[in-house]
């Protein structure tokens, strides 16, 4: 899958997927931890290389590329109603650009795609994030000491 995003020096900006290889998991662990440390210190949890590697194995796993550059990724899982994004991590150089929107389209997709009823994720409180995900037509549909549960049900109109 394949679109245009937007613009970079004046030229626009094609955002492609790929399945993820086995061989990703590293550049995938590293990306989640530069953006996720701060929130996982916030919250005085602990970020563990192993729990990565474990739940990376038993995901469907997306690049999100600019090019052929890898520029994030994303992990799903589901269940018999619902699609559930489990990381949805994009480089800060890419941030504000559409890449995090456009892969979230592509979610979308796959999910009505699958035809399920939903799709599910949960974000830190305190991420700025969740403002992405209410425009992109997320409701909260519970929350935790440290984090909302979000839920697009497709019977809500996306933007």
């Amino acid at each position: 899958m394949a679109g245009a995003g937007s613009t970079r020096g004046g030229r626009p900006v094609t955002w492609a997927l790929r399945r993820a290889e086995s061989a990703d998991r590293a550049i995938a662990r590293e990306l989640t931890c530069q953006n996720m440390l701060r929130y996982y210190i916030d919250h005085d949890l602990l970020w563990q290389d192993e729990a990565f590697d474990v739940a990376w194995d038993g995901r469907d796993n997306w690049l999100v590329l600019l090019g052929e550059v890898p520029v994030g990724f994303f992990s799903l899982s589901h269940d018999r109603r619902a699609l559930y994004i489990r990381e949805l991590q994009i480089a800060e150089v890419s941030r504000r650009q559409g890449a995090g929107s456009w892969a979230i389209d592509q979610v979308v997709a796959l999910a009505r795609g699958e035809k399920l009823s939903a799709l599910r994720l949960t974000v830190f409180k305190n991420n700025p994030a969740q403002s992405l995900y209410k425009r992109k037509g997320f409701k909260v549909c519970g929350e935790d000491e440290c984090f909302l549960r979000m839920e697009l049900d497709f019977g809500t109109l996306v933007l």
